[in-house]
């Protein structure tokens, strides 16, 4: 089974995908995330801070590395998301500019409005978005969609808008439908969600549900959460 838990930023797919790879035995994919090639790609930038072209640097290296990971495991995994995520992430920011944080007051912008750089950006993100969804329905066998149910995460990375990210929400179950890959929303709490997923697809447990919780959250709390700009200074 290769796995993705899906859902927009702030949903708690990282965690969930980490813990489940400690309850079931089954390995998870280990692709760098976009927090941690901007010290390369983008060094000294916040993720507010791109520009489009090299907002489609970080969309490219990040579809790479989940493509080098997910061909690790040939027979099965977890995904902590899919590339998807990197062309809907794209893609809406045509509504809510670059800086969606910036724009979370104000209604989408129009596409008449949109500059030629703009354009320009749609353009590409269209193919990029081609080319993505290709990989996508040719990887995966199924998707477990976290629903949006939880508090945006005010971390300086991810963008405060609401309205930013029930749109991506919705591209993503838009697509799963549109390329027929078959999907579960999964809600409640982090131990129902857990259960639910093993439930549906018949995993097997390793270990009590309390011991793989805590072993994802110690994980989890390892990833280094400083800003862009910090972790390009400290790797100077």
């Amino acid at each position: 089974m290769k796995l993705a838990v899906s859902g927009t930023y702030s949903s708690g797919k990282t965690l969930t995908v980490m813990t489940l790879a400690h309850y079931t035995g089954i390995p998870r994919t280990l692709a760098a995330t976009i927090r941690e090639i901007m010290p390369l790609a983008v060094p000294g930038k916040t993720l507010s801070q791109v520009t489009p072209a090299e907002y489609l640097q970080l969309a490219m290296r990040r579809h790479v590395g989940r493509a080098v990971a997910e061909s690790q495991f040939p027979d099965g995994f977890l995904s902590d998301g899919s590339s998807l995520q990197e062309w809907i992430y794209a893609a809406t920011r045509l509504a809510y500019g670059m800086d969606p944080s910036s724009t979370s007051h104000l209604e989408r912008i129009p596409r008449e409005e949109l500059t030629p750089e703009m354009r320009f950006f749609e353009a590409v993100v269209a193919q990029y978005g081609h080319a993505f969804k290709q990989h996508v329905k040719a990887t995966f066998d199924s998707f477990v969609h976290l629903a949006n149910e939880l508090p945006l995460s005010a971390d300086g990375h991810r963008p405060m808008n609401s309205a930013f990210r029930d749109e991506c929400d919705a591209m993503l179950l838009g697509t799963l439908d549109e390329l027929r890959i078959p999907y579960h929303v999964i809600s409640g709490s982090f131990s129902e969600r857990l259960g639910r997923i093993v439930d549906l697809f018949g995993f097997p447990v390793v270990m009590p549900v309390d011991e793989a919780i805590a072993l994802g959250r110690r994980e989890y709390a390892r990833i280094d959460k400083r800003m862009e700009a910090d972790r390009a200074a400290a790797a100077a």
